[in-house]
C-alpha cells in the first residue's frame, strides 16, 4: 500500500483553484498531492517572426522550480538561462497546449503559460500542464471579454499523469519517494476523446516489456479522463462554455 493508503491505480487529491493571481488573463493554483504549481496565462499582441502576416496565434511556455520547492536545498533562480530539465518541460507543456484550439481563432497574439512549481513531490511536470491548460482556457474569456476576439474558441480538453512501474507493478501518479526508485517513468497526455497527444518513456532500472507499456498506456488515458471529468468543474465554476 502506497502513503496515504493510496491505491496502486488511484490518482492523488486533485484541486485546482481558478484565478489565483490576480489582473492576469488567467491564473490557476493547481494541488496535485503534496505538490502545488502556480500557472499564469499572458497575452500579447505579437507573435514569433516564422508567423508574422499569418493570421495565427502561438502558445509558449516556461516552467521553473522556485527556490525552496524541493526542500532546504536551495534551487537557484532561473534567470535568462534555463537548466536542460526545465527547457525539456515547458516545450513539453507548450506542444501539448497549441494542440488545445486552433490558433488562428486567438488573431496574432501570443499566450504565455508561465508554470511556477512553489512545492514539489513528484509528478511536476503534469501538474504543470494540467493547470496551464486551465489557465489557457481562462485567458480565452479575458480575450473575449476585452473584445479582442468576437467569440469564444473551440478547444479540446487535455490532461497529463504520470505512471510508473516498479518490480512490474504499475503505479498512478507517482509522488517524489515512488519516482526515485521507480524502474520506468513514462507520461501521458491525452484528450477527452482518448486520443494520444504525447507519450515520454524513460526506462530508470529495468527494460520495460511491451506488455506493461500497453497496460500503463491505456491506464494513463482512464486517469486522464478523470483528471479532464475536474477540470471541467472548473470552468463550470467559472462560467466557460464547452
Amino acid at each position: 500500500m502506497r502513503e496515504n493508503n493510496r491505491a496502486a491505480y488511484e490518482l492523488r487529491p486533485i484541486a485546482f483553484v481558478a484565478d489565483y493571481v490576480r489582473n492576469v488573463p488567467g491564473s490557476v493554483l493547481c494541488e496535485q498531492g503534496n505538490t502545488r504549481v502556480v500557472a499564469t496565462a499572458t497575452v500579447e499582441d505579437r507573435t514569433p517572426f516564422f508567423l508574422r502576416k499569418s493570421g495565427q496565434g502561438w502558445v509558449t511556455a516556461e516552467y521553473a522550480m522556485l527556490p525552496g520547492s524541493s526542500g532546504n536545498q536551495r534551487i537557484l533562480r532561473e534567470r535568462g538561462k534555463i537548466n536542460n530539465r526545465s527547457g525539456e518541460i515547458q516545450r513539453f507543456i507548450a506542444r501539448a497546449l497549441r494542440t488545445v484550439l486552433n490558433l488562428k481563432e486567438i488573431g496574432e497574439r501570443t499566450i504565455t503559460l508561465d508554470a511556477d512549481v512553489i512545492q514539489a513531490d513528484g509528478s511536476t511536470r503534469c501538474a504543470s500542464l494540467n493547470a496551464g491548460f486551465l489557465a489557457l482556457i481562462l485567458s480565452l474569456k479575458y480575450l473575449v471579454y476585452e473584445q479582442m476576439i468576437a467569440d469564444f474558441p473551440g478547444f479540446q480538453f487535455i490532461a497529463a499523469v504520470s505512471i510508473g512501474v516498479r518490480d512490474k507493478e504499475i503505479l498512478v501518479d507517482l509522488d517524489y519517494e515512488e519516482d526515485s526508485r521507480i524502474d520506468n517513468d513514462i507520461n501521458i497526455v491525452s484528450n477527452a476523446d482518448g486520443a494520444l497527444i504525447e507519450v515520454q518513456s524513460f526506462c530508470e532500472g529495468s527494460p520495460l516489456s511491451p506488455d506493461l507499456f500497453q497496460k500503463a498506456l491505456a491506464l494513463g488515458i482512464e486517469k486522464n479522463l478523470e483528471i479532464i471529468a475536474i477540470q471541467k468543474k472548473v470552468l463550470e465554476s467559472v462560467g466557460i462554455p464547452f
